[in-house]
């Protein structure tokens, strides 16, 4: 079920999530150095998110894309919204989905609003229910669209009509 996607082949779009400066201090000083949470995503289903590290932020940004490119995954949609309710945990991250009535837009926090507008989800509840540390915060709603299944998959998956998983 997991099929690898090729990046190249996708229109993506690159979106800076959070930047974390950190510093070490040794005998000569403080080393200051950048962590980039990268979220990568073509607006149809494809969505991938990474983490780059280096003493700039550019490449630190570099290395966040290609670690996104890297870990990208599918999502099943159904029309602008999600299948059914889920929801996605990470660490102490833990982000619940609902799906939306057409015309509702995207109803979350800033960081899960980048991953569901990367993903082309435009009609969407959402709510973060622990910890609201970007990187959990991302992964977790990740985890959540990563678990969604259409009755067709589940339907496939059980060898039973679409009717009857509905029932």
């Amino acid at each position: 079920m997991a099929t690898k996607i090729n990046p190249a082949e996708l229109d993506l779009k690159e979106q800076l999530v959070a930047l974390n400066r950190v510093s070490k201090t040794v005998k000569g000083g403080r080393i200051a150095r950048f962590a980039a949470l990268m979220v990568v995503g073509d607006g149809n289903g494809h969505v991938g998110v990474g983490l780059g590290k280096a003493a700039e932020v550019p490449e630190a940004i570099r290395k966040g894309i290609e670690d996104a490119k890297k870990n990208m995954i599918t999502v099943s949609l159904k029309g602008s919204t999600i299948p059914h309710e889920v929801t996605g945990v990470y660490g102490a991250g833990k982000v619940l989905l609902k799906p939306a009535a057409p015309g509702t837009g995207i109803i979350a926090g800033g960081k899960v609003r980048m991953v569901l507008e990367a993903v082309g989800i435009s009609n969407i509840r959402a709510k973060c229910l622990r910890s609201n540390n970007p990187t959990n915060v991302v992964k977790a709603t990740i985890a959540g669209l990563e678990a969604l299944r259409t009755a067709e998959e589940v339907a496939k998956i059980r060898d039973i009509t679409v009717d009857q998983v509905k029932a």
